[in-house]
């Protein structure tokens, strides 16, 4: 898995020639003035305290394989809305995790969550077409683009209503995160190179975070004793995936990683 990113960027960059050459990006422009107006997702976060759980959709990992078999987007944004979770990621990457961007628009039409778009991020065509596909907010990766690329995009986003959850994995890159003034601060603990996940990192790196930012911590997070260690050091917002994924009973999981009785 060693160096995985650089595989899955050169990849994104040929799907996205490929989409621009199909749909332009003066149709997608043309098409956001008839979508509805974004949801703050810093405030849908911020409104469930302790720690509220962005919920992830995705079908599959370049570390895990197919995570679900029974796999259906909308379902399971259904079953993340009614148990708890307080916004919603979904995984529009196809190569790597089996996503569309169909999804994210099947999810908006069945959901009124704030709806994450969480893909590799490198061209301001992709902002567009997530608020055209009824995304609330866009993953930008500090690891991937250079402060003088992420703040475009950043005030891109900003212009069309929505918010950056500006992801690093270490203290350099979250140097840069925090110089572009975005609101939504993530930590991964995934070392997006090797995929190694350590829980650990959000604890090292938590206390570097302003006060004002909405810290969110990224991957490896299994259990309420989890969400618990993470609260203690600050963080406002745990995102979640395989592990919601991976339960029998997703309703039940999300209880349990939120400390809520049946």
């Amino acid at each position: 898995m060693e160096d995985i990113l650089l595989e899955i960027l050169a990849n994104t960059r040929r799907e996205l020639a490929a989409r621009k050459y199909l749909v332009p990006l003066d149709t997608l422009k043309s098409a956001v003035r008839d979508v509805p107006p974004a949801q703050n997702f810093a405030a849908a976060l911020l409104a469930r305290p302790p720690v509220a759980l962005i919920a992830e959709v995705k079908k599959a990992s370049p570390s895990r394989g197919v995570l679900r078999k029974d796999f259906d987007p909308v379902a399971i944004a259904r079953a993340y809305a009614s148990s708890g979770a307080a916004a919603l990621s979904v995984l529009t990457d196809e190569k790597f995790f089996q996503g569309k961007l169909q999804h994210l628009r099947n999810i908006r039409a069945a959901s009124s969550l704030p709806i994450l778009r969480k893909d590799f991020t490198v061209d301001p065509y992709q902002v567009w077409e997530a608020r055209v596909h009824g995304a609330d907010a866009v993953l930008l990766i500090a690891e991937v683009l250079p402060v003088a690329e992420l703040q475009p995009l950043l005030d891109l986003a900003r212009e069309l209503g929505m918010q950056a959850l500006l992801e690093s994995h270490d203290r350099e890159h979250l140097d840069a995160a925090l110089a572009t003034g975005a609101r939504l601060i993530g930590v991964n603990n995934r070392n997006l190179r090797s995929f190694r996940v350590d829980l650990m990192n959000t604890e090292r790196l938590a206390s570097v975070v302003p006060a004002d930012r909405v810290l969110v911590s990224e991957s490896g997070i299994s259990s309420a004793a989890d969400v618990a260690r993470l609260a203690r050091c600050g963080v406002r917002a745990v995102l979640v995936g395989e592990t919601l994924l991976q339960a029998d009973d997703i309703p039940r999981k999300i209880k349990e990683l939120l400390g809520v009785g049946d």
